[in-house]
């Protein structure tokens, strides 16, 4: 029977990972990595998000790690990481659903100013600031067109939206319109209303959206940021708020979590702060996905989300 040792969230979700692993997979076996008595070279495979430092050592004879995560980049870095070894990042229909719904909701807070809304709430304030632009009337970017990026692209050309996207790796043109490379970047940044980030954290989108990037959009832009904390400049990005040339953001992610007490995006009158939550699946539908991609691997199939380190994702 195959084994898969449960690390992801710490010992106190244990117990929600071993009833969903029970009722969707019932065929597998697994264990706790904090079971006193649970011995890592017997786990064939391990489900993880940040463990604990030296811990990834032992993973070293596994024949897949799997990450609860869309993100890998707080594993690949770490002296202990097992190279050799296959990682999958998470996936599955129910994280790409709610990663378009988050979306789709922040490109319409955005769009309607709905901000000024809940600061006037708080103050007891009745002013009506009325919007007019209409979603064929607003252009969407995306940057990143992978499994998250294509299932938001679509949902928000079938609501209405004038949709483009740009991904690193030139591919056919698909009913979304597709930039390439940085002069494509440029490109779709300049007719851009409204910016999504959905990029992985790779040397090369690290400090990406700065106050160069930030240029090249569409004056009146927006951002939102449901990508990387560590692609933010935020200082630029506040500059860049608090000068007009951009309209408002919605920042899910951020270089440090918790956000710090003091950081400056609580307040601003124009930023909606969500604590990372966009796109996080149940405990089920990651158990579901979970199980699906060791049926692939026990099986000789490479999982689509397999990490690539040339790609940096």
């Amino acid at each position: 029977m195959v084994t898969l040792a449960v690390s992801a969230e710490g010992p106190a979700a244990w117990e929600n990972w071993r009833n969903a692993f029970r009722e969707v997979a019932p065929d597998l076996q697994t264990v706790s990595w904090f079971d006193p008595t649970f011995d890592p070279a017997k786990a064939d495979y391990a489900l993880v998000w940040d463990p604990a430092p030296g811990e990834m050592a032992k993973m070293r004879h596994m024949r897949a790690i799997l990450c609860s995560g869309a993100g890998v980049n707080q594993l690949v870095g770490r002296p202990d990481f097992p190279k050799d070894v296959m990682l999958v990042r998470m996936g599955g229909d129910q994280t790409a659903v709610l990663m378009a719904d988050y979306v789709l909701w922040a490109i319409v807070a955005l769009l309607r100013d709905t901000r000024t809304w809940a600061l006037q709430q708080e103050k007891k304030v009745w002013r009506r600031n009325l919007e007019y632009r209409t979603s064929a009337e607003t252009t969407i970017g995306i940057l990143g067109y992978g499994n998250l990026g294509s299932a938001v692209a679509q949902r928000l050309a079938k609501a209405g939206f004038q949709v483009s996207a740009w991904c690193r790796r030139a591919r056919p043109v698909e009913d979304i319109p597709l930039y390439f490379g940085e002069d494509g970047k440029v490109e779709l940044l300049g007719k851009t209303d409204i910016l999504v980030n959905l990029l992985p954290s790779t040397p090369q989108t690290r400090g990406l959206i700065d106050a160069e990037f930030l240029s090249h959009l569409k004056p009146g832009a927006s951002l939102i940021n449901v990508g990387r904390g560590d692609q933010v400049v935020a200082d630029d990005l506040v500059s860049a708020l608090d000068a007009g040339r951009m309209r408002g953001a919605v920042l899910d992610v951020f270089a440090q979590e918790p956000l710090e007490k003091d950081a400056v995006f609580w307040e601003h009158p124009k930023v909606f702060v969500t604590p990372h939550v966009a796109a996080e699946a149940s405990c089920r539908m990651q158990a579901t996905y979970v199980a699906q991609t060791i049926r692939e691997i026990e099986a000789g199939k490479i999982p689509a989300l397999t990490y690539h380190p040339e790609w940096g994702y």
